[in-house]
């Protein structure tokens, strides 16, 4: 199997300023197309150290990718430590990246400077790949390591390191066979991670050696299981996969709400849009983070209508239509108050379905019945209304996120069972 390894380069990512996304990112590029990961470095701007663990990471892996360092500024020492870690004689001029740094610098309707221009020389040890959305190109050297590794060198700002991973990946595929890859993902929201590997225990077991599986829980999409396969033939892998989440399904029922790598909304959008329903959503103490997560999803206009943000008592009686005597008598967090809300947005904008929250995220807030940490949802429908109660015990940001998370996933349950 091809063994690789991502390096990130830059002083700002080893202190905190920066957050690493892009060894994420090129990680999943390449280990779909068979690749496996094996080690992720982060380095320093220091040219001797640039030097030392590229050679090390090349003479352990296939291929090498790195990402950073190569800005136009004098700081950036990468290149010249490349060079001589490929043994580059000089440098040339890539005419086709100095055509892409000229239009990007006159789009933006900056003059050309010599730094910029230098952006565009590269040692004489490395072809380029063009970087087509920035100035610094994708410089890959070859034969490295014991002689049949290669290093890629990319960009570090991570929509540049996207925009080019295609064309890496398909020069990776031009010069490296590829075994087999089969990863299958299987959703899962309302069961902790604990509670979920005892619950399915001994169908792990049960799994072929050849078969990995992974818990990757996230607080918005809750836990999700990857099972993995990394060689073999095709067909076969599906078969066995196919077998196992049939038996995962029988296990778990509806704590799966997607057998593809999805999120809350995305499944919910997609129930929507198949059949031609609408929805709604009255939020209080999320605050907005439902509209926000639902409209992360291309295409929700045709089915999400708009949203009222009823975070004072008297935006829920007035706008939504909350009696003030059931507030008066069961308190704004309450079943009765998340009903009432979910039924009066969906009268309001119209939509075949309504969600609404209420709770209190914290720090502060809450009673014996309705602790910090408590939302109440409120789903309406064509046929009902419902509510539940969720609790958490987190901080205010990720009792938000739980919140909104719960709130989809109640809806999504009611969408389910409405729609079959």
């Amino acid at each position: 199997m091809l063994k690789a390894s991502i390096c990130t380069i830059g002083d700002e990512l080893l202190i905190g300023q920066v957050v690493d996304t892009n060894s994420a990112t090129v990680s999943r590029a390449i280990g779909a197309i068979g690749a496996k990961v094996t080690r992720m470095v982060s380095m320093p701007d220091d040219g001797r150290q640039i030097v030392s663990i590229l050679k090390k990471e090349l003479e352990r892996n296939d291929i090498v990718i790195s990402t950073g360092g190569l800005g136009p500024t004098k700081d950036d020492i990468t290149k010249p430590a490349l060079a001589k870690l490929s043994g580059a004689k000089g440098y040339y001029m890539h005419q086709g990246q100095l055509e892409i740094v000229k239009q990007i610098l006159h789009s933006r309707g900056l003059d050309m400077l010599e730094i910029n221009r230098l952006q565009a020389n590269v040692p004489d040890t490395c072809e380029v790949i063009l970087n087509k959305r920035g100035t610094a190109p994708i410089m890959v050297f070859r034969g490295l390591g014991k002689g049949n590794s290669t290093l890629y060198a990319m960009p570090g700002v991570p929509f540049e390191t996207e925009a080019a991973l295609e064309d890496v990946v398909a020069d990776i595929k031009a010069h490296y066979p590829m075994d087999n890859i089969l990863h299958h993902n299987i959703m899962t929201y309302g069961i902790a991670e604990s509670a979920l590997s005892k619950k399915i225990a001994a169908w792990e077991d049960s799994l072929p050696k050849q078969v990995h599986l992974a818990y990757l829980p996230d607080p918005l999409k809750g836990v999700r299981l990857r099972l993995s396969i990394y060689s073999g033939t095709l067909d076969n892998e599906k078969q066995i996969i196919d077998s196992k989440i049939k038996e995962l399904s029988d296990i778990l029922g509806d704590t799966i709400y997607s057998y593809e790598d999805d999120t809350l909304e995305g499944a919910i959008g997609k129930l929507l849009k198949k059949n031609d329903l609408t929805l709604s959503a009255a939020e209080s103490c999320t605050g907005g983070e439902i509209a926000h997560l639902i409209t992360t999803v291309p295409g929700s206009s045709s089915y999400f209508l708009g949203s009222v943000t009823s975070y004072a008592v008297s935006v829920k009686e007035k706008v939504l239509g909350v009696k003030s005597e059931t507030i008066e008598k069961f308190g704004v967090v309450s079943s009765e108050t998340a009903r009432e809300m979910a039924c009066g947005v969906r009268k309001l904008i119209g939509s075949d379905y309504a969600v609404s929250t209420t709770g209190y995220a914290g720090p502060g807030g809450g009673d014996k019945d309705n602790p910090e940490g408590t939302v109440w949802v409120g789903v309406a429908t064509p046929k009902g209304v419902f509510s539940q109660k969720f609790n958490y015990r987190n901080d205010r940001k990720r009792n938000i996120q739980r919140f909104a998370a719960s709130a989809l996933f109640t809806l999504l349950k009611q969408l389910k069972e409405e729609v079959k």
